[in-house]
């Protein structure tokens, strides 16, 4: 096994989550989710090897009422591509829900501490802490932690992928693909969700930049912190040569230390923060997905409608005994038993034409309705995880100004003693 569980864990976010459906029976308030160890794997030839990483998934039940109905402790394997296919399915199963992001799948915002690797421990263990969130925010949720396939991916080794093929959702993905520029296409588009696929795309550009700033600010901290292990060495070789004042010196190069290393502690637990605002910044492509199926459902609908009012021009040229292009080519006239059967099919392509319509419009009104919910609950969750987030890295800042300016304390103090 390669690693267990740190102290510190981003759950805050998916309990906030649980604290917001309170009033709501959710997956979350009857068992207990954790994603424990990360393990190093290997297939295929020598030759052809091919390493990958899986996680240890434990749910437990803690409701006695449940006890029969999903099993006491279960422990999985999952890789991380396992956690694409069901957020995959999700997203294409439930289009009106904020789907939860998964974490970065390669190092994102890298610098001197946080290496590239993939494999690198300090990475997997921060994926594993991010996959777990994923999963309580999952279980929090009303609507997705009933899920089946979602049930079956907690419970099941084999078997849940096929069960969530069977569902068809692979099929609604190519249909989704046909209309990615339907936005171009549509001749109306709804005010709110134009504002929050533009505030998404905001978002996301700023958080981006947010983090950008960020690795290029802790590169710099880092590497100004480490240099003080040189005055610390400096210090110390100079305390070997001065007799009255050597033990100063010698206690001012460990203080000088000390400074060097307690950064390490800080950017790690930074570390957890900046992938908190990961999240929200992956969210906003959640937000965009939303926006997308709206408009293809808009589509839809103008399209329907569209195809109405084609028809019954076609109509109503019949009725007046219009010709076509090729009628009048040929000099062909259209008898008036011919000219009323054409209106009568008309007339029935029209019927069914509005039924379409109808149809089209009653499930871009549900889609909205559910949506709008759906976003409103999102952002109070915001609110609240954000707030968090930052008042967090407040009180990292502060911490770390407090022993910085303790150690410098105790170094002007040794400084004083030097007869």
């Amino acid at each position: 096994m390669e690693n267990s569980a740190p102290q510190t864990k981003p759950e805050f976010s998916a309990k906030a989550e649980c604290d917001l459906n309170n009033h709501k029976d959710i997956l979350l308030k009857h068992i207990d989710i954790n994603v424990s160890e990360s393990e190093k794997r290997t297939n295929g030839a020598l030759n052809l090897r091919e390493f990958y990483t899986v996680y240890l998934i434990e749910m437990r039940v803690v409701d006695p009422e449940f006890f029969d109905k999903l099993n006491k402790l279960n422990t999985v394997w999952r890789r991380y591509t396992d956690f694409e296919h069901l957020h995959e399915y999700l997203r294409n199963t439930y289009p009106y829900v904020v789907i939860p992001p998964l974490p970065e799948k390669k190092v994102m915002y890298s610098w001197q501490k946080v290496s590239g690797d993939t494999f690198d421990p300090d990475f997997i263990d921060r994926r594993r802490a991010s996959l777990e969130n994923f999963l309580l925010r999952l279980a929090a949720h009303p609507v997705l932690c009933w899920d089946k396939c979602f049930l079956k991916f907690l419970q099941e080794e084999e078997g849940w992928k096929d069960f969530c093929k069977s569902s068809g959702y692979l099929e609604a993905v190519e249909s989704k693909l046909k209309g990615l520029s339907t936005s171009v296409r549509l001749k109306y588009t709804n005010p709110y969700f134009d504002k929050v696929k533009k505030y998404s795309f905001d978002v996301q550009t700023n958080l981006h930049n947010l983090l950008k700033a960020r690795s290029h600010a802790v590169e710099s901290l880092f590497t100004i912190h480490k240099l003080h292990s040189n005055y610390g060495r400096v210090f110390s070789e100079w305390s070997a040569i001065e007799r009255e004042m050597g033990d100063s010196l010698q206690r001012i190069g460990h203080y000088l230390d000390t400074i060097a290393s307690c950064i390490d502690s800080t950017l790690e637990d930074e570390e957890l923060l900046a992938d908190q605002l990961k999240e929200y910044m992956f969210f906003a492509t959640s937000l965009q997905n939303i926006c997308k199926h709206q408009e293809l459902l808009q589509l839809k609908v103008e399209t329907a409608q569209h195809n109405v009012v084609m028809k019954t021009a076609e109509k109503e040229k019949a009725q007046q005994g219009k010709m076509g292009l090729m009628s009048r080519l040929f000099g062909a006239v259209d008898t008036d038993e011919v000219r009323e059967l054409k209106v009568n099919v008309l007339d029935q392509q029209i019927h069914r034409g509005n039924q379409t319509v109808s149809s089209a419009k009653i499930k871009l009104l549900e889609f909205n309705e559910n949506a709008m919910n759906e976003i409103e609950h999102f952002n109070a969750q915001k609110f609240t995880d954000l707030s968090e987030t930052l008042t967090g890295y407040a009180f990292l800042q502060l911490n770390m100004a407090k022993k910085s300016l303790q150690t410098w304390k105790q170094i002007r103090d040794c400084l004083q003693t030097i007869p």
